[in-house]
């Protein structure tokens, strides 16, 4: 028993090491921290983004079992100017129809899994999300697409376990 308690507080600290500790994004600051601390706490992001202005976005995904994903915007300087967890109402309300999957990610970052439904003819991605009736019944923000790769619609679904 020692050991398995042993193991498993070994892997939850090495999970806090690699930057999954979602408290570990308060300790980055705008406007003080640069990019190089940045990437000592919490690794390399998961996808980067060039932006018109010269800055650059860094993306750090939860996904598949984590409910969040923070957009760190670093400016030219090499500073951080933002922080955003953005698995949230205020960025599923920027999905619209005719978006493609590129356009989403970049809103809301790396998707948790996808089904294809020949029926309906349509691929959904969803996003683990936070807001379930318990701790046990997970949340997905899901985006349906065409098969042209493009959005039609978005829901929130429930997965209730009995």
């Amino acid at each position: 028993m020692k050991a398995l308690v042993s193991f498993l507080c070994s892997l939850l600290a090495l999970v806090g090491l690699t930057g999954c500790d979602p408290f570990v994004f308060d300790k980055i600051k705008p406007g003080i921290t640069t990019d190089v601390e940045v990437r000592q706490l919490l690794g390399e992001p998961g996808m980067e983004w060039r932006n018109e202005d010269g800055s650059v976005t860094w993306e750090y995904s939860g996904q598949p079992s984590g409910t969040q994903c923070h957009m760190i915007t670093i400016g030219a300087d090499r500073v951080v100017r933002s922080v955003e967890q953005v698995l949230n109402e205020k960025h599923f309300a920027r999905i619209k129809a005719g978006m493609t999957l590129d356009e989403v990610r970049r809103v809301l970052g790396k998707h948790a899994n996808t089904q294809f439904f020949a029926l309906s003819q349509e691929r959904v991605y969803n996003w683990n999300v936070d807001g379930g009736p318990t701790i046990t019944d997970p949340v997905y923000f899901t985006v349906h697409f065409d098969t042209a790769g493009h959005v039609t619609r978005t829901s929130l679904n429930v997965q209730y376990r009995r």
